[in-house]
């Protein structure tokens, strides 16, 4: 109920006083903005950092599990060496005990298979070692460059952290302002300026008229179009740009509360008739 008695007192509101509230709100959104603004680029310099950071974790994990990988190549292929000789070492005790040449012969091609497979696996275990250290020098040099980046995320932090420390008590009762003023704003209105604000890369939703020109996007504004607007009779937006227009005298135009309540005079009754 107070929510629909609310919206029912903003509705009852003249268009003059809505523009002006509309006026006030811009001037401390802009303000707000401004705050922003000294801020700079830190935030997005931080944000982007912290997403090369991510990057870099993620690829040096990947490095390093690739490395793990190489290291059970070589294992194993020191195990299958290890296996080789062994088998080597059996076929030379068979052929001490073989009855005819076949015998010996054909253990002979197991030896010299086995042997091959050793040589197979030394070289693998080169070829193996070679990517292990050219892992490793990519593994340092993103570590040393992952290192570097968390240096430079902290001290882009603690420059924000700082200027964000000097504006935050400005801009929390700058938007306690703004939160304020869009209570003296219908919901329907205030929803279209918070879109134009959206779509506008300087902020503006709400511009002045200059030198009979909008003062968004500087197009030429009709005379008739021009009296209207300074008639404060309703809300007009640039053709152009879809900004809200106003004229400067809208500034000086008082506030609902600003404005002085009218002093009820009551007529004094009259004196009754003296008494004969």
């Amino acid at each position: 109920m107070a929510k629909k008695a609310a919206a029912k007192k903003v509705e009852t509101i003249p268009v003059e006083a809505k523009l002006k509230a509309l006026y006030d709100l811009q001037k401390i959104d802009s303000e707000i903005d401004r705050l922003h603004t000294i801020r700079g680029e830190l935030p997005l310099e931080v944000q982007d950092l912290e997403d090369e950071l991510e990057g870099l974790k993620t690829r040096l994990g990947k490095l390093e599990d690739d490395r793990k990988s190489l290291e059970k190549e070589v294992s194993g292929k020191k195990i299958a060496i290890d296996e080789a000789n062994a088998q080597i070492v059996k076929y030379k005790e068979q052929q001490n005990n073989v009855r005819n040449n076949r015998e010996f012969e054909s253990l002979d091609k197991e030896i010299e298979f086995q042997e091959l497979e050793i040589q197979l696996c030394e070289k693998r275990i080169k070829e193996f070692g070679a990517q292990i250290a050219a892992k490793d020098e990519v593994i340092t040099a993103t570590a040393n460059k992952l290192a570097d980046r968390t240096k430079d995320l902290e001290a882009k932090q603690n420059e924000l952290e700082e200027i964000v420390q000097e504006t935050e008590k400005d801009e929390k009762a700058l938007e306690s302002k703004s939160a304020k003023a869009q209570k003296d704003i219908d919901e329907r209105l205030l929803t279209a300026y918070h879109r134009i604000r959206g779509n506008s890369r300087n902020g503006l939703a709400l511009v002045n008229i200059q030198r009979d020109s909008c003062g968004g996007c500087f197009s030429k504004i009709p005379p008739q179009r021009a009296l209207d607007i300074a008639s404060h009779k309703k809300v007009i937006v640039c053709e152009n740009c879809g900004r809200i227009l106003v004229d400067f005298e809208l500034e000086t135009v008082p506030t609902e509360e600003e404005t002085p309540k009218k002093k009820t005079t009551r007529t004094p009754r009259k004196k009754a008739a003296a008494k004969e």
